[in-house]
């Protein structure tokens, strides 16, 4: 994954301007992924295969939810 391996570059020793544009693009690649993860838990309520499966993947989406909102909120 793209994420990991850009985790594991060593920007200190580089020019102020590009540590900050690293950091907002890992910062936005770890906003997407976790938006995709979020679109994905929705998925999972629609493809339920029985009203329990729903309800329990309804209460993971809104978990999910709630964590991302309190993330970049």
């Amino acid at each position: 994954m793209i994420i990991v391996f850009l985790e594991y570059w060593d920007v200190s020793e580089l020019d102020s301007g590009i540590q900050q544009e690293y950091i907002d693009i890992l910062s936005a690649m770890h906003r997407k992924r976790d938006l995709l993860d979020l679109r994905n838990s929705y998925s999972n309520i629609v493809h339920a295969d029985d009203d329990e499966k729903r309800f329990s993947a309804r209460m993971d989406y809104l978990e999910h939810k709630r964590l991302i909102k309190r993330i970049y909120d």
